[in-house]
């Protein structure tokens, strides 16, 4: 066997009676060195004679006793922690949280899942963060209904900011305070379950009385024409509803307008996506009194939306009041929701020719990349000036695309509105959300948000809140 002592220099060691096997392959002399001196054998350079060893072949012609160059630095020892290290199980919750920067939850005060879901859902929107957060104290006012919730839900806000566990008692009794349906209790004495789109539309309600409307100095008095509080203009969005005859050609249509801050998505024998489902309702029959015939005579409504806001709320229409039961029971068919929801169809004429020069914008960005990247959601924006305006010049707060992206899916889970359980799912960013089941907080892919859309007893999409598709600027 092929064995020689050798000396290696390294640095200013030397060391002596170093024994080298040419029979086993280089890289293993090398890790004799690194036990020897620490120096990693990717990071070693031996020499003798002016060529370098490989790692795979013995290209060095070796002899007893002779003296071998080793360059390359060891890796500096890392120090010892002045924290000791602490691993996930033995966290506490809000350890734990902290650690893996994940979102605040919410405790369940009893029955009270309700109102952490939605809680939870409308946090996904970053103007909304910011409007609570400037939302200042009147003392006119303070004893009202609406200003304790818009109080409360900047408290909780903030205190969420912090990423522990949050007990909502204060949102809680306010909500009482506003709507005492909400505060029934059951025999036990345990508050009753309650329907979350009911709690959603109730604090919309009473933040749209104290949140005043994001006005931009060039365009103030614009604005306070056509906006009198934040939620109206970013979550609020305009019908016209068209009333034509089916009996008299020559009758002309009566247009007006009604304001709404949800769509809802009918559920049918023949509704199988949202899109369906939503237009299932906007055009609809109906009977009542011509004043050109003099009688009751039939008639089409027809709605189409006149302004988009930034934030779409779509209610799944999922419960149906049954009399002998006393009970909204649950629809579970199965509905497909989209991740990125055109809205375009919708619309008046009028809207659609102004959506068009933001969508060429779109058309024109999906012809220089391969796709559009999903993920640069509202959340995730660093930097705005890297970003299209998503609104128009003359209505801040409102959507010049009609492109949605999901934000956040509030969901049911049980056979009725007055049972079971809601949790909420909201995107951080890219494929990764959060599932907020009360105070426990987990991250889920989209593939199973996708799975909420119903069919058995699984969770079901309830109420969807999609935000505006962000385009980045070429």
């Amino acid at each position: 066997m092929p064995s020689y002592t050798v000396k290696v220099k390294w640095a200013r060691e030397l060391y002596h009676d170093v024994v080298v096997n040419t029979d086993e392959r280089p890289i293993l002399f090398k890790a004799q060195l690194f036990a020897l001196t620490g120096v990693h054998p990717e990071r070693q350079k031996i020499m003798w004679k002016g060529g370098i060893l490989k790692d795979d072949e013995w290209n060095l012609q070796l002899k007893d006793d002779i003296v071998v160059l080793l360059l390359g630095s060891k890796e500096e020892v890392p120090e010892v922690p002045i924290t000791p290290i602490k691993f996930i199980e033995d966290m506490s919750e809000s350890e734990a949280a902290t650690a893996m920067q994940f979102p605040a939850g919410l405790t369940n005060l009893g029955n009270t899942c309700y109102m952490n879901a939605t809680v939870q859902c409308l946090r996904a929107v970053p103007e909304l963060c910011a409007a609570l957060s400037n939302f200042s104290h009147d003392e006119r006012d303070s004893n009202s209904t609406a200003f304790s919730i818009s109080s409360a839900m900047k408290v909780v806000f903030a205190q969420m900011e912090k990423g522990a566990t949050i007990t909502p008692i204060i949102l809680l009794q306010a909500l009482h305070r506003a709507s005492p349906q909400f505060a029934q209790t059951g025999d036990n004495g345990t508050y009753r379950q309650q329907d979350a789109n009911e709690c959603w539309s109730e604090i919309l309600k009473m933040l749209q009385q104290k949140l005043r409307p994001i006005i931009e100095e060039s365009s103030e008095d614009l604005v306070k024409k056509k906006h009198t509080s934040f939620i109206e203009q970013f979550f609020g969005g305009t019908f016209d509803v068209t009333m034509s005859s089916n009996e008299v050609s020559d009758e002309p249509a009566s247009v007006t307008t009604e304001n709404f801050l949800q769509l809802s998505c009918f559920i049918s024998m023949e509704v199988k996506y949202m899109q369906s489902g939503l237009k299932s309702k906007m055009k609809e029959q109906l009977v009542k009194y011509s004043e050109t015939l003099g009688r009751d005579a039939h008639y089409t409504r027809t709605y189409l939306v006149s302004r988009l806001p930034a934030y779409l709320t779509v209610q799944f229409v999922r419960f149906q009041y049954k009399g002998k039961e006393g009970i909204n029971a649950k629809v579970l068919k199965d509905i497909k929701f989209p991740i990125d929801f055109d809205a375009f169809e919708l619309c008046t004429p009028e809207l659609q020719n102004k959506l068009c020069l933001m969508r060429s914008k779109f058309n024109d960005y999906n012809n220089k990349q391969t796709e559009i990247d999903s993920s640069l959601l509202e959340s995730e924006v660093n930097e705005e000036k890297n970003y299209e305006q998503f609104w128009f010049d003359d209505d801040l707060g409102s959507n010049n695309s009609a492109y949605y992206t999901l934000q956040a899916v509030l969901t049911h889970k049980g056979r009725s509105s007055s049972s079971g359980h809601y949790v909420a799912w909201v995107r951080s960013c890219g494929d990764v959300w959060f599932k907020f089941d009360d105070d426990d907080v987990t991250s889920v892919t989209t593939d199973e948000i996708l799975r909420l859309s119903g069919g058995g007893d699984w969770h079901c999409a309830y109420v969807l809140l999609y935000g505006p598709k962000r385009l980045q600027k070429i």
